[in-house]
This record gives C-alpha cells, sequence and structure tokens, in this order.
C-alpha cells in the first residue's frame, strides 16, 4: 500500500540521469529537491491549491452539518413518514452520483433568475462557471445521514428526557448534549468526505472545463499531462501529485485519534 506513494515521491526527485544509468538505479544519486519549488513556479499549483482547499472545505462543512442534523431527526424525534424517509436514505447509496451528472447539470445551467437567466432560466449560464457549482450538489450525502443515524441510535433516550426535564431547548440538547457524545462519528465523517472531495474528479473537470480559473488540483494535473513528455516533466508531474496529498495526510493524522476511537466504539456494545 505504501509502495505507490513512496514511487511517486522517489520519483519526483530523480534527475534523468538516474533514469538512463546502467545498471538501473532506484533512488537518485542527487535528489533533485528544487523540483518541489518549480511544481509552484512553472504551473498555477497555488491557483489549484486554493481551489481545492476552498471547495472541499465548504462541502465538508455542508455534509457534515446537514447529515448531523438529519441522522439527529431520523434517530431520536418521531415523525409521519420517518421510516419511508430512511428507506430512501439507505436505497439512495446504491445510486452512483455520476448517474446524476446530465440532470444535475441542466438544473445549474438553468436556474432562474441566476447567472443572467431569466423566470425561465434562459439567457444567461445559471450557476456554472461559480463556486456554487462545484459545492451545492454536494451538500448533502447520504452515507454521511445513515452514518450519524446510526450513531445517534446508541446514544440514550433517557439523556434528552433528563434534559428537557431541566429545562434545556431542543437546540441545546442537540448542540450541547448530543454532539459532544458523537464526536468520534464527526471526524470520521469529516476525514471521508475532505478526502473523496479532495480527489473528486469527474464533476469538476464536467463544470470547469470552460472556466480554468476553478479548476482544482486533481483536474488540473490531469488537463496538463499531455505536456509532460520529457522526464523532466515528469518528475515534475509526480512532484505536482506528491504536493496535491499532502493535505490529506496532515488531516488524517490530525483526526486519527478519534477515528480508531469511532472504529474501536462501534464495536463494543
Amino acid at each position: 500500500m505504501i509502495l505507490p506513494f513512496a514511487d511517486m515521491f522517489i520519483g519526483a526527485l530523480r534527475a534523468p540521469a538516474d533514469v538512463y544509468a546502467t545498471p538501473p538505479r532506484y533512488l537518485p544519486a542527487v535528489p533533485q529537491w528544487n523540483v518541489f519549488a518549480r511544481v509552484f513556479d512553472e504551473l498555477p499549483m497555488a491557483r489549484w491549491f486554493l481551489n481545492s482547499v476552498v471547495v472541499t472545505t465548504i462541502i465538508t462543512v455542508l455534509q457534515v452539518t446537514t447529515s448531523t442534523m438529519a441522522g439527529y431527526a431520523l434517530a431520536k424525534y418521531r415523525f409521519p413518514g420517518r421510516a419511508a424517509i430512511f428507506q430512501v436514505v439507505v436505497g439512495a447509496q446504491m445510486f452512483p452520483f455520476f448517474l446524476l451528472i446530465i440532470p444535475t447539470f441542466f438544473i445549474l445551467r438553468f436556474a432562474p433568475f441566476l447567472g443572467g437567466n431569466d423566470l425561465m432560466g434562459q439567457g444567461g449560464t445559471g450557476l456554472l462557471g461559480t463556486y456554487a457549482a462545484l459545492c451545492l450538489p454536494f451538500a448533502v450525502t447520504w452515507y454521511g445521514v445513515f452514518l450519524m443515524r446510526q450513531f445517534f441510535m446508541g446514544v440514550p433516550d433517557e439523556l434528552l428526557e433528563a434534559a428537557r426535564l431541566d429545562g434545556a431547548s431542543e437546540w441545546r440538547i442537540f448542540r450541547s448534549i448530543m454532539l459532544p457524545l458523537v464526536k468520534p462519528a464527526i471526524a470520521t465523517l469529516t476525514l471521508f468526505a475532505f478526502v473523496y472531495h479532495w480527489n473528486e474528479f469527474i464533476w469538476t473537470m464536467t463544470v470547469t472545463r470552460a472556466v480554468p480559473e476553478l479548476q482544482t488540483l486533481p483536474v488540473g494535473i490531469y488537463l496538463l499531462q499531455g505536456a509532460f513528455n520529457s522526464l523532466d516533466q515528469k518528475a515534475l508531474q509526480q512532484a505536482a501529485l506528491s504536493v496535491s496529498i499532502t493535505p490529506v495526510v496532515v488531516l488524517f493524522l490530525l483526526l486519527q485519534k478519534a477515528f480508531v476511537s469511532q472504529n474501536f466504539l462501534s464495536g463494543v456494545k
């Protein structure tokens, strides 16, 4: 599992002489550390990086917020249609997002009164070419709602009843009692959402082909692969990939304790 990442990092440090060396030489004789500085000098990495951070952070915050609120409602409130909604949440996980790309694209393209559109959604571009087009389709995640609902189900109802007897409002119960109890699940959902959308490619490429300034790291590196013909440029590409995975590694290290705690608690009654 580690070998592909190590090979990517070592490949970025190789000079062309290391590739053609006889006998073959895997480790570079003189590591080319300057390649990581060249990534930001020769490629629009700073812009791609900023776009990735903005889009992924917004989506992660939206998903954690909607998932915790919906999961809590499905787990602790009794209302008509609750079972049907939960069945929809479970069933919707069977359908991958790429099946919805075309209708989602047209909904954003013909949104009334947005992006120069009139009431009928004509005359402009709608939400296309904006951060909203990259974020809104992922504001809710079925998996996140299911995960948080299952975790909230494990919290005793007696805690809610005791809080209500003490005069706590429903919002106070959710914010001050329930959320602290499900921190491991929130950390897990945050990690999963951030990693997935940091690497998300198909939708981002679809929306940003006409707006290069909104391209994220995966799309930017992919669209430039045709320019990486020489060995020197191949090393530059691998350096760009190494830089792109750094935030994911850092986030995992920061959330590792809570992530492991969630998996441990899931196996303990």
